[in-house]
C-alpha cells in the first residue's frame, strides 16, 4: 500500500476519461487544451495527481513508435512530474495497450489493475473500473483476447500507419469498446462499480473507492464511513475530485 500524506494546503486531485483523439484529433484538440489548462491550474497546490484512465482514446506503444499527437499534455505531465509532483497514472479500456512509455519517459508508473493508497490515514481503492462486478461479460471476453501476449504481439507486426488506423477506428465503432451510448445512472442495485465496492466491504474497509469509466460524475454512500466516487469525464461533464486531506468532492473544471 502506498502511503501519501498532504502538507497544509496540499490537495490530491483525480481526474478520468478524457479520451483525447476522440473522435478525431482536431475535434477533440479544445478539450486537449481545456486538461492542460487544468493540470497547470491544479499543479499550484497539489501533493498529487491521479489519471484513473482512457487518458487517450486509443493508445498502442510499438517498440519505438507510440500513436501520434497529444504533444502538449505529455508535455505538461512531464512538466509537472518534474517539478516533483507525483503522478499516478491507471490504464483504462482505451488504453489498457499501455506498456513502459510513461514510466521510461515521463516517470509516471503504470497501473493495470485496483491499487491500494492510504491517504492521510484514510484508506483509498483506485482504478479505472472497467470489467469490475458483475455483468459485462463480453466486455470481460473481450479484454482478456485484447490483453492476450498472442494478440498484442501479432498485433504489434501491423505497420502503424495500419495499426494505429484500425485501434482508433474499433475505439469509436466498437460500442463495446467505446460505450458511446449515453451514459445513464442505472440504480445502485444495477451499478456494477457500485455492487464491486459493496462486496469489497465484506471483506476490508475502504473509505473511499474511486472510479472512472461509467462517464458520469457519482457519488454514493456505501457505509456510514465509506464512498463510491465516479470522477465523470472530460467529454460532457469536465469533472475532477479534490481530496484536501479531510473531505473529498467532485468539482466540474470550467
Amino acid at each position: 500500500m502506498i502511503k501519501i500524506s498532504t502538507s497544509t494546503d496540499k490537495k490530491v486531485y483525480f481526474a478520468s476519461d478524457q479520451h483525447l483523439g476522440a473522435p478525431t484529433q482536431e475535434t477533440s484538440f479544445p478539450r486537449e487544451k481545456k486538461f492542460v489548462a487544468w493540470l497547470d491550474e491544479v499543479k499550484k497546490d497539489a501533493e498529487a495527481i491521479f489519471l484513473l484512465g482512457d487518458l487517450f482514446d486509443f493508445w498502442f506503444e510499438y517498440k519505438t513508435v507510440i500513436p501520434k499527437g497529444f504533444v502538449r499534455v505529455l508535455g505538461k505531465l512531464a512538466e509537472i512530474k518534474d517539478s516533483g509532483i507525483p503522478i499516478y497514472f491507471f490504464v483504462g479500456n482505451h488504453d489498457l495497450w499501455m506498456n513502459d512509455y510513461f514510466e521510461k519517459e515521463l516517470n509516471i508508473p503504470v497501473y493495470h489493475s485496483p491499487q491500494e493508497f492510504l491517504i492521510n490515514n484514510k484508506k483509498f481503492l483506485i482504478g479505472h473500473g472497467d470489467g469490475l462486478g458483475p455483468g459485462d461479460k463480453g466486455y470481460k471476453r473481450m479484454k482478456k483476447v485484447f490483453t492476450f501476449p498472442l494478440f498484442k504481439w501479432m498485433f504489434r507486426w501491423l505497420h502503424p500507419d495500419l495499426g494505429v488506423k484500425l485501434g482508433q477506428y474499433m475505439s469509436v465503432k466498437n460500442k463495446m469498446i467505446s460505450g458511446d451510448e449515453d451514459a445513464k445512472f442505472l440504480g445502485e442495485e444495477n451499478e456494477w462499480l457500485v455492487l464491486y465496492c459493496k462486496k469489497k466491504l465484506t471483506e476490508q474497509h475502504f473509505d473511499y473507492f474511486i472510479f472512472g469509466h461509467r462517464h458520469l460524475p457519482l457519488e454514493i454512500k456505501l457505509q456510514e464511513n465509506s464512498q463510491y466516487i465516479n470522477l465523470g469525464d472530460w467529454i460532457k461533464y469536465y469533472t475532477f475530485g479534490t481530496f484536501n486531506g479531510t473531505d473529498f468532492k467532485l468539482t466540474e473544471f470550467n
